[in-house]
């Protein structure tokens, strides 16, 4: 189950595409155990009725709560709930209202975990643990720290998709050899199915892969184009544009809207994502055991979540 999505009165479930509202309370949290009757309507649960709800205790559900709820204490929100959602993928924080400008902006993929919170954490950990290790030692606990975040984010298609190339691209480097993306692409998508063949019903399995294609495609060739951009806003300019070339379609047919403006938008906040993402994660983290140290870390990222929502609300 991804995280809920809750609204003013309810929240949203969603479940490998398939979806359900339920009344506010009581909530239901990422990794509960629920029952739910109804009727059945396309891709809706139609008058669910929620039969029992159990909590999900295990370390690493706990684990992403506590931080969670250490950025709750220390921010104001939606900068809260917006470290969050780039840090972990926690949607069911986020301000309805701020909701809907995200969604509206074409941004709100920024604030979900997707594959480029895997790309970062990977680029992260690596940097880091290349200092203290040799690259082979690195490249392991690279693996396992990815799939950590993985379990942490929620593990829904996006994520998998993205730890598992990032797995591919680790072997390959752990071996000698090259990696090549259009085949690591298609293997992936052909174990994911294996794996659960409802992804393929899945609009974020969908998006993420057409986004994928999409920049192996484009981003190159776009940047190039794009010399007198700043090379801070080039590459999240070229990346989104390539990346909408993808997703565009998708959007308007399963959604009725796509907002012309979304690749200047994400232009101008895309350059705030990793320091958010980075300063969330060691904040939050290190919160859990200095408290002091952690909100001093997460106050820092407030110049980055403050641009992040002002761009938003603007357009």
């Amino acid at each position: 189950m991804q995280d809920p999505v809750r609204f003013s009165f309810k929240q949203k479930i969603n479940l490998y595409g398939f979806y359900f509202y339920l009344p506010l309370y009581p909530e239901v949290s990422y990794g509960d155990l629920i029952s739910v009757k109804g009727t059945v309507k396309k891709k809706e649960l139609i008058n669910p009725e929620l039969l029992s709800v159990s909590s999900g205790n295990n370390f690493f559900l706990n684990f992403r709560k506590r931080i969670i709820d250490f950025n709750k204490e220390t921010l104001p929100e939606p900068h809260a709930s917006l470290v969050a959602g780039i840090t972990l993928g926690s949607k069911s924080e986020i301000p309805y209202d701020f909701w809907q400008k995200l969604k509206n902006t074409g941004v709100v993929h920024v604030v979900v975990a997707s594959g480029t919170n895997v790309s970062l954490t990977a680029m992260f950990l690596i940097s880091v643990l290349t200092v203290f290790l040799s690259r082979k030692k690195a490249i392991i606990f690279a693996f396992l720290g990815i799939w950590l975040y993985v379990v942490l984010s929620g593990f829904e298609a996006p994520l998998i998709r993205a730890g598992i190339m990032a797995s591919f691209a680790f072997w390959a480097q752990g071996v000698g050899r090259l990696s090549y993306s259009s085949r690591v692409l298609l293997l992936t998508c052909l174990i994911m199915l294996i794996f659960n063949p409802l992804w393929l019903f899945d609009i974020g399995f969908i998006l993420s892969f057409a986004a994928t294609a999409s920049l192996m495609l484009f981003q190159v060739r776009i940047a190039n184009y794009l010399k007198i951009v700043p090379n801070f806003l080039k590459e999240g300019l070229s990346t989104s544009i390539a990346a909408q070339i993808g997703v565009a379609p998708i959007l308007f047919v399963s959604f009725g809207q796509f907002n012309i403006l979304s690749p200047l938008i994400n232009m101008l906040v895309l350059w705030t994502v990793p320091g958010i993402m980075i300063l969330g994660a060691v904040g939050g983290i290190l919160g859990l055991i200095f408290p002091f140290l952690g909100k001093l870390i997460l106050y820092l990222s407030y110049p980055l979540t403050w641009w992040f929502i002002n761009i938003v609300s603007i357009f």
